[in-house]
């Protein structure tokens, strides 16, 4: 796969984040809830696409958990399901929501609570020390931070090797201190004007007007693009829709919480160029 540019994802690609971000989802909603979903519903949001932000997938999970609580006869999948049919993201999931009666759509606005589940959130995964210094003040509760239990999936020679040979860059929802740390954690020095995160964009994946912008401060004409779910393979094929003017080439991992040969064919039905057990494959891959 002849390409002059690599654009990486980062939760799922350089870092693992099972027991950060999507721990953080399932606890905040627990612990503001008193009942949550497992991951194995988490990976059902991030399919249904949409939730490149997981703090707006943990107000959906959120939103289903009480909608559930209020008498919305629906399982994960079929929520999920209907999510995706309205076009992904915390619109549709409101939608769905929208089955039940009005009184008990009301009940659960009044128990939906937004802000106190960020607060959870970002308490949870940072920590007190990073939440502090990132979010101000002092946070809700006392945790150690899921962020520090994040192993590193890239190798530093497929970085050496992906710098040496190419313009890379970086695409992700986080917000931008987040995903300094993670770089720095795997040694990925990517300039401010090569990386697009959550502060930069708010369209989000899989919108390729991020992807498309970094294609074109590369002037590349073929940039691939690397990520773990479905809505960044989206994203590439967006991008190849809208600029006819280059190629792009959408390449799923295995290591997010799409796996197996299950996940190979989901990536492969939603259009991915190619599908590779991690990261390091992209060595052996991209001329």
């Amino acid at each position: 796969m002849q390409v002059d540019a690599v654009v990486l994802d980062i939760d799922g690609v350089l870092v693992d984040v099972a027991d950060s971000y999507r721990r953080a989802i399932i606890e905040s909603v627990d612990r503001v809830c008193g009942k949550t979903i497992d991951r194995a519903a988490v990976q059902s949001f991030k399919d249904a696409g949409g939730f490149n932000n997981d703090w707006e997938l943990t107000d959906a999970a959120a939103l289903y958990v009480l909608a559930r609580r209020e008498g919305l006869r629906m399982d994960v999948g079929a929520f999920t399901d209907r999510v995706a049919e309205g076009g992904g993201g915390l619109a549709a999931a409101k939608a769905v929501v929208g089955d039940l009666p009005s009184v008990a759509q009301a009940r659960v606005r009044d128990q939906w609570n937004t802000e106190r589940l960020r607060d959870t959130f970002q308490a949870l995964y940072l920590g007190e020390d990073l939440y502090r210094e990132l979010e101000g003040g002092d946070p809700p509760l006392a945790a150690s931070g899921y962020i520090h239990d994040e192993p590193t999936i890239v190798d530093p020679e497929t970085i050496a090797d992906l710098t040496g040979r190419f313009d890379v860059g970086v695409l992700t929802g986080r917000p931008a201190a987040e995903a300094e740390i993670a770089l720095d954690r795997v040694g990925l020095d990517v300039p401010d004007d090569r990386r697009f995160t959550m502060d930069d964009w708010e369209e989000g994946k899989p919108h390729p007007r991020a992807l498309v912008t970094l294609a074109e401060r590369f002037e590349a004409e073929r940039v691939a693009f690397v990520g773990d779910t479905l809505d960044d393979v989206r994203t590439a094929r967006n991008a190849d829709d809208e600029d006819e003017s280059r190629v792009y080439y959408g390449i799923g991992v295995l290591t997010g919480g799409l796996t197996g040969e299950d996940g190979r064919r989901k990536f492969t039905e939603n259009g991915a160029d190619a599908v590779v057990d991690d990261v390091n494959e992209l060595v052996d891959l991209l001329e």
